[in-house]
């Protein structure tokens, strides 16, 4: 189980609407989304990984303290909400250090993993394992091993593997959830695929992508996702207001739903639990298989 701590301004279908130099001036809902899901985690007795973001860590820091002290690992989500292919690999890595070092400083705990906003290690930012391996990160959760018309590495393993980046490093990747549907691969991990679905639809696919149980599923979560009372914006593409408003108000139901139907933990408690012997390599902007 897996929480990207946002804001809802912070989302890439409102980025046509609202400017990073915007976020100051709006009203902030991420510790009240937060809390409402740590409270739900604690009535059902749920222990997750929260990836957040710097910017929402340097803002607010009792939050940070707040899941660290409920038990909950920790990951980093970056500093700015911004794809890692959109970066150059110098900012990337100042970005990364320094939203891991705070996160770090916050809670007094080592920050093994990391999260790319909008499942940004394609192809083109395979450099980001170099980067990450380097800051000093164990695992990475960041590759979606779909075709998509943001992100995604179709070719890449829908199970745990492990990495070895071009400077010898090791780092384990944790891919975002998939399931065959009509001889497709489909996205169901979380996020706007459950809150789109109907929840019967989902809960097979999700069910169904764990082969009984023999492959580690991971789901996610944005904090903005059950809120339905958060400000709408105009002047948004017919697609980004489908991504980011359509049943807001049904999904925090069907999150307690899943919950209840599904047994969660950390995502390093699921890497330490499943072993896995698929070893690839970084070479020229392509993950080839050693063994």
């Amino acid at each position: 189980m897996t929480i990207d701590v946002e804001d809802y301004f912070h989302t890439m279908a409102l980025a046509g609407a609202v400017s990073r130099a915007d976020w100051h001036n709006l009203p902030s809902r991420v510790e009240m989304n937060t809390d409402r899901l740590l409270e739900l985690f604690d009535q059902q007795q749920v222990q997750a990984t929260f990836f957040i973001l710097g910017w929402v860590a340097e803002r607010f820091p009792s939050l940070v303290h707040r899941i660290a002290a409920a038990g909950h690992e920790i990951g980093c989500y970056g500093y700015h909400h911004e794809s890692a292919h959109d970066q150059l690999p110098a900012t990337f890595r100042e970005e990364t250090r320094r939203a891991k070092h705070l996160l770090e400083d916050q809670t007094g705990q080592r920050i093994d993993g990391y999260r790319a906003v909008n499942c940004s290690v394609t192809r083109s930012s395979l450099w980001v394992l170099d980067v990450l391996a380097e800051l000093g990160f164990k695992w990475d959760a960041s590759i979606y091993p779909i075709y998509h018309d943001q992100y995604g590495l179709p070719e890449t393993p829908s199970e745990p593997y492990t990495i070895i980046t071009r400077s010898g490093r090791s780092l384990s990747e944790f891919p975002f959830t998939t399931a065959n549907f009509m001889g497709l691969q489909v996205p169901v991990s979380g996020g706007g695929s459950f809150r789109q679905l109907p929840y019967p639809l989902f809960k097979y696919l999700f069910q169904s992508a764990g082969q009984s149980g023999h492959t580690p599923r991971v789901f996610y979560l944005h904090p903005w996702e059950i809120d339905p009372e958060q400000p709408h914006f105009n002047g948004l593409s017919l697609v980004s207001r489908l991504r980011h408003y359509r049943h807001l108000k049904p999904c925090f139901k069907k999150f307690k739903r899943l919950l209840s139907d599904f047994d969660f933990t950390t995502l390093s408690q699921s890497l330490t639990d499943h072993r896995w012997a698929t070893t690839y390599t970084n070479l020229d902007g392509s993950l080839v298989q050693l063994t």
